[in-house]
């Protein structure tokens, strides 16, 4: 193919694929391959820059608006940024800001993290928010008021803090617009169930959701905003973009300040980066880069812009979470309480530095709902340490040779009939004696928050249980030297390190020795309130079900799962061999005189002066009980910065809200 056609070609495409990202909210591509038929296209046009034409995708930002919104005119254009992802990339954006301002003096940065939403525009006139619009097409927007004072963290009218300047008469804010992850799950999980296509990520949705004719609609959304720097205004009292975000701030508008960072040289610039990059899983919104950004406002004003970014700043793009490819083929796996999941294998892709080869299905009512078919080109996801998972199936792109998928009716490991309990989506294999099944109790029962046995790991149980060593998790407390130096790759210092960690796991608590039993739906914060609720082992294993619903935090499938457990005789006659093997099961301690003894507590947001574990234990120790999500249980939500939709759901149950210091003060400072 020509240079001339390709060029045509790659435009037609990315106009395409703009309409639907941007006007849409739909998009057939990662975000990742994107990017690289926007850098094919970006080197073509400079290599040939008589072919670059005005309606070429990189001379333009974004998408027209749609016509369902009437238009707003940007007083001035809301660019897009350009884009880098090496090291070399920001020491070269550097060379080009000395060059240009013609000094080799050194530029004082600042870098933030690069929220994935969508980009609005809030105009306040005499402190009053009068129109809100999208980017659109960097010129023109699509107006959004109504939608955007839905959103609680928006200020209708600006606040002035005492000893801070007042805000001036006319202020145009520029921010992001985005979704909470833990928001995101839930909505596509309830437009699953409502036959419904879900959003492919965190940005689509909160662009989906702005984008509501009906308000009410939008207002059910929890969105949030962070502002990140002005259109027009009128006079300013302010030298540099860090000063600029703290008169935000102390107007009333929410800066994610904790994370904007000063730095002075490129190498500065590279190491926050990758910083962000590093604990990009701790924040509870979607981050897909760094912004990079000259900080004197007078130097932005020299520096300008091109035709569709400003030169005075750059994004800096982490590796993926997000890919296209295909899936070869899907099986089906079975895990400890013998549920079957199927796993789609994919044409191998990188996703956040790590390879991907399979990724989840989760059940087949899902793959039913997405239409996810063998032979399918999908979108795949990585977010942290979740397993990978398949977003959505493009459908345009399917040939016809595309297989629908159908869960087996016997267990592919035993070969034992499968059956679906009324009400659940889970296929389970009902033999205990699976394979499958054994290798992963085995696996659960040694995990960190079980008993905590290090460098037993799946190959080495899968070796011991091949050779008969062991069938139960009581035979491990029989293992000697000579059985385990059998083994492959296994020498003597490690067998001897490993026979010291099993005989260290004997001391534990009752809590963890309820989690490794591997009752179904009891995982380590169920397991925490039976232990304190019994006291130990035998008294649990007696209570009949109404005792159990009784407990706060017990619910009836939870009490039917134990009672289950604990009328079988094997399992007792399991508990019994277990404790004849030495275990000392050491009991909760009595919870101390606090005020906020048997109170539950949910942590939201980063907290500054104490990592998240610490604040559990202080919590804990003082006989609190943690929880993951505010319910109307909840009686305590620790804010701490960037908080998530928690903070929403407890302003709406009327439970209280504490900052770090009120914690501490609620407990007397207890750190040890």
């Amino acid at each position: 193919m020509d240079k001339v056609s390709e060029i045509e070609k790659l435009q037609e495409e990315i106009r395409y694929h703009n309409h639907r990202y941007y006007s849409l909210d739909d998009p057939e591509i990662s975000d990742a391959e994107y990017d690289r038929l926007f850098k094919r296209l970006l080197n073509l046009e400079q290599q040939h820059p008589e072919l670059v034409t005005p309606e070429s995708p990189t001379q333009m930002v974004g998408a027209r608006p749609q016509e369902t919104f009437s238009e707003v005119k940007h007083r001035l254009p809301m660019l897009s940024l350009g884009n880098s992802f090496s090291d070399q990339d920001i020491r070269d954006f550097d060379t080009r800001i000395k060059r240009f301002l013609g000094n080799d003096s050194p530029v004082e940065y600042t870098v933030e993290p690069k929220i994935d939403g969508l980009a609005v525009e809030l105009v306040y006139e005499n402190g009053a928010l009068v129109v809100a619009s999208t980017r659109g097409d960097g010129f023109t927007g699509e107006n959004v008021t109504r939608n955007i004072k839905t959103i609680l963290t928006i200020p209708l009218t600006l606040t002035q803090k005492k000893g801070a300047l007042p805000p001036p008469d006319l202020l145009e804010v520029r921010g992001e617009v985005y979704m909470d992850l833990e928001a995101f799950e839930i909505l596509n999980h309830e437009r699953v169930e409502r036959d419904l296509p879900p959003f492919a990520n965190p940005r689509n949705a909160a662009a989906g959701s702005l984008r509501q004719l009906d308000p009410k609609i939008t207002a059910r959304r929890p969105l949030n905003m962070f502002c990140y720097g002005i259109g027009m205004t009128s006079e300013l009292s302010c030298n540099t973009h860090h000063e600029l975000m703290t008169l935000l701030q102390q107007w009333g508008l929410r800066v994610n300040r904790p994370y904007i960072h000063k730095c002075n040289t490129p190498t500065e610039v590279i190491d926050y980066c990758r910083h962000l990059e590093e604990i990009r899983t701790q924040f509870f919104f979607e981050i897909d880069g760094a912004v990079i950004k000259v900080n004197r406002l007078d130097l932005q004003t020299r520096l300008g812009q091109k035709s569709r970014s400003p030169r005075w700043s750059m994004a800096y793009k982490f590796k993926p979470t997000q890919e296209t490819t295909t899936i070869t083929r899907i099986d089906v796996q079975v895990g400890r309480t013998g549920a079957l999941t199927p796993v789609a294998h994919l044409k191998p892709v990188e996703l956040s530095g790590v390879i991907v080869r399979r990724a989840t299905l989760h059940n087949q009512e899902e793959i039913d709902k997405k239409d996810i078919r063998e032979g399918d080109l999908v979108i795949v996801q990585r977010a942290g340490d979740v397993i990978p998972e398949v977003v959505k199936a493009i459908k345009p792109k399917r040939t016809g040779i595309e297989k629908r998928f159908i869960m087996p009716y016997r267990c592919p490991v035993c070969g034992s009939d499968v059956s679906k309990k009324e009400g659940e989506v889970v296929v389970r294999c009902p033999n205990p004696n699976c394979p499958a099944q054994v290798r992963g109790s085995f696996k659960h029962f040694v995990s960190k928050g079980a008993m905590n046995i290090d460098g037993l790991g799946d190959k080495i149980i899968a070796q011991l249980i091949e050779k008969r060593l062991i069938e139960e998790a009581a035979d491990l407390y029989s293992l000697t030297l000579d059985n385990l130096i059998t083994l492959d790759k296994i020498k003597e210092r490690s067998a001897t390190n490993l026979l010291r960690a099993i005989e260290n796991s004997k001391k534990t608590t009752l809590a963890r020795f309820i989690y490794a039993l591997g009752i179904r739906h009891v995982g380590e914060y169920v397991a925490a309130i039976l232990a304190e609720h019994f006291g130990d082992i035998e008294r649990l294993g007696k209570a009949t079900e109404e005792e159990l619903i009784a407990i706060d935090g017990i619910g009836p499938q939870i009490a039917e799962s134990i009672n289950a457990y604990f009328e079988d005789h094997p399992n007792r006659d399991h508990i019994k061999r277990l404790i004849q093997t030495g275990i000392e099961l050491e009991a909760p301690s009595p919870p101390p005189a606090s005020p906020a003894a048997g109170k539950t507590f949910v942590i939201t947001g980063t907290l500054s002066s104490m990592k998240r574990s610490e604040a559990k234990e202080v919590i804990t120790r003082n006989g609190g009980r943690m929880a993951s999500s505010v319910g109307r249980n909840t009686d305590y939500l620790i804010a701490g910065e960037s908080p998530g939709s928690n903070l929403r759901k407890a302003r709406d149950l009327g439970v209280t809200i504490l900052n770090e210091d009120e914690l501490l003060k609620l407990f007397g400072d207890d750190r040890e």
